[in-house]
């Protein structure tokens, strides 16, 4: 039976110093929408439309459970972890809210960013050692019904196995420290187990040479923006559904090449789901803290830094330590001058994005201008209806996306694109998870076609070619084409159009070179139109820059099997390329021109 609406529990009253009270100064427009979430929540809990409730018992919980934890490094160590009031509400929220029946632990996800030195890993090894010990399931309010995870599995993750061994690493000692945790586990080098629940706790890197997390009862990823794929996160995400309630928890700082990172991307997504949580969050079980300073602040100003690092709200020796590093490594960047140290300075300590270090094919200004250049779908078919065009196709693999383009040579000098994918309609949902963008949402818009079944059906290309020919009279001169994958749907082409009408393009740098080069140098003048697109401008901001030994350019994905797909942007260079070479090829002139021009003699 519940007791209490958690309306006047710690968290809450933190929640309402955030949204209207003394601290809504010190904190950024994510954690204000954070905390306003958890106070819309608490006041339509257990109803039919959302049956969690949020347990103070259980919130209670975790928070006593750092009083058995002491601390191991710095002025304090030895005396119990005491968390602050921002810990308080994050770690309250993440397992105070429980379904009203079963008591199961609402978030199954937490993704929660904070400046570095905010003891991040002190905290994640305090909750490894929870869930390795007094992790417990029991209906709202009733703990004397309690039953503790049996066998629990507790992943350390991180990007390398010395970062890994960092959370393992604080909680080994704290573990050690602790007579109360002592007694319940026993702890190794590399791994931990309880006496008698048995389990397992480890560190767990793309270094370890068995990465099959079996079934973790809590799976905790370190620093993930330093991660280059998300294959250690994907492992711990596809290990779910063994346990009743396991929490998948993802604590970093902002770092660099922001377009590429899988972090920025789960981060963007985090982020709609604060502004939307009830579109973008349907199952309503993902739970997110985002600090950072604010859009328009000023990082020279010491006043916003607090919201990046909420640790510096207190006046006690740790806050005034770390206050003293950040202005210690503000001063060394900006007086420096150095790019590198100023972008360390802004990730690390104000929480903010950096854009690539690679060589990315558009840089943020590009992509800036590759927006300004869009155009309404019913605007661009009154540019190009009825006029010649080539047309080209990638070919991803068969589950995968495929990407088709056009690409028009205006009357007025100007040239127009048109980008659309393809996918199987049984994996569209797949994709949205590794990938991290909205198919679903672009097919209903009509950005990207879902073919039906498990692998992508390619007559679909063809047929949205023949589709433009028929509805807006696309004159299709030729089509141009990958031959990787490719050869069925070339034949096919060929077979209906001509063996001259269907063209294969060398995908090397001296084959794509002109149309690559071409197509920035059209966005940068001005002379590009683009379909709006938002398949396009993610393509677009996916793509990398390849050059040979003589300065030729091409594109390619970061990484071979990477998800961060340039598919339809390929094919509108394949589109490029020739009709590039068609327009650049000097016109023959009739016998009668040449005559005119007093180029023919007898």
């Amino acid at each position: 039976m519940r007791k209490s609406t958690g309306l006047h529990h710690a968290c809450a009253v933190y929640a309402k110093q955030v949204t209207q009270g003394k601290l809504r100064q010190s904190c950024c427009k994510w954690e204000i929408l954070a905390c306003q979430r958890h106070l819309d929540d608490l006041k339509r809990q257990g109803t039919d439309d959302f049956p969690w409730i949020f347990d103070e018992t259980r919130a209670d919980r975790i928070v006593r459970w750092f009083l058995k934890c002491p601390q191991v490094r710095g002025p304090l160590a030895g005396q119990p972890i005491r968390l602050l009031d921002w810990q308080v509400f994050d770690l309250g929220v993440t397992y105070g809210w429980v379904h009203r029946d079963t008591g199961v632990r609402r978030f199954n996800r937490t993704y929660n960013k904070r400046g570095r030195g905010n003891v991040k890993s002190t905290e994640k090894s305090g909750q490894c050692l929870y869930h390795m010990c007094a992790d417990v399931l029991y209906p709202p309010y009733q703990p004397e019904l309690a039953e503790f995870e049996m066998e629990p599995e507790v992943e350390c993750a991180a990007v390398d196995r010395e970062q890994a061994k960092r959370v393992y690493g604080d909680a080994k000692k704290i573990g050690a420290k602790s007579p109360s945790i002592a007694k319940r586990m026993v702890i190794k080098k590399t791994i931990a187990y309880h006496r008698t629940r048995g389990g397992l706790m480890r560190p767990l890197s793309k270094d370890t040479k068995n990465k099959d997390s079996g079934a973790p009862s809590y799976f905790v990823v370190d620093e993930y923006h330093a991660h280059e794929t998300s294959e250690i996160y994907d492992l711990g995400f596809n290990s779910f559904g063994k346990r009743r309630q396991p929490l998948l928890d993802v604590i970093t700082t902002a770092g660099d090449d922001a377009a590429h990172k899988p972090c920025y991307k789960e981060e963007e997504y985090c982020k709609r789901v604060l502004q939307e949580p009830e579109t973008q969050d349907k199952e309503q079980r993902y739970f997110i803290m985002i600090r950072e300073i604010d859009d328009g602040d000023n990082p020279h100003d010491k006043r916003c830094w607090v919201k990046a690092n909420p640790i510096l709200r207190g006046a006690d020796l740790y806050a005034e330590t770390l206050r003293s590093q950040i202005e210690s490594e503000y001063v060394t960047a900006y007086e420096s001058g150095d790019p590198e140290k100023i972008r360390k300075f802004l990730t690390r300590r104000m929480c903010r994005w950096q854009a690539a270090s690679v060589n990315r094919y558009f840089d943020e200004r590009l992509l800036t201008l590759a927006r300004a250049a869009m155009v309404p779908r019913a605007e661009f078919a009154k540019l190009t209806d009825g006029k010649p065009c080539h047309c080209g196709y990638d070919l991803g693999k068969r589950v995968d996306l495929t990407g088709a383009g056009a690409v028009w040579a205006l009357p007025d000098g100007r040239f127009a694109v048109k980008m659309q994918g393809f996918l199987p309609e049984n994996r569209a949902s797949w994709h949205e998870k590794t990938d991290r963008v909205q198919y679903l949402s672009w097919a209903e818009n009509g950005y990207v076609t879902l073919t039906p079944g498990d692998v992508t059906d390619n007559s679909y290309v063809n047929n949205w070619i023949c589709e433009g020919e028929r509805e807006h009279g696309w004159q299709v001169e030729e089509i141009d084409y990958d031959g990787h994958n490719a050869t069925d749907l070339a034949i096919q082409m060929r077979e209906e159009r001509g063996e001259d009408k269907v063209v294969e393009i060398a995908q090397t740098c001296a084959g794509l070179n002109q149309a690559t080069k071409r197509f920035r140098e059209l966005l940068l003048q001005g002379k590009l139109v683009i379909e709006y697109s938002p398949l396009a401008l993610w393509c677009m901001s996916n793509a990398i820059e390849v050059v040979n030994n003589f300065g030729d350019i091409k594109l390619s994905k970061r990484h071979k099997d990477d998800s961060e797909r340039i598919d339809p942007l390929a094919a509108t260079l394949n589109a490029l390329a020739r009709l590039l070479v068609r327009i650049d090829q000097p016109k023959k002139r009739t016998l009668a021109e040449k005559i005119a021009a007093g180029d023919f003699g007898m």
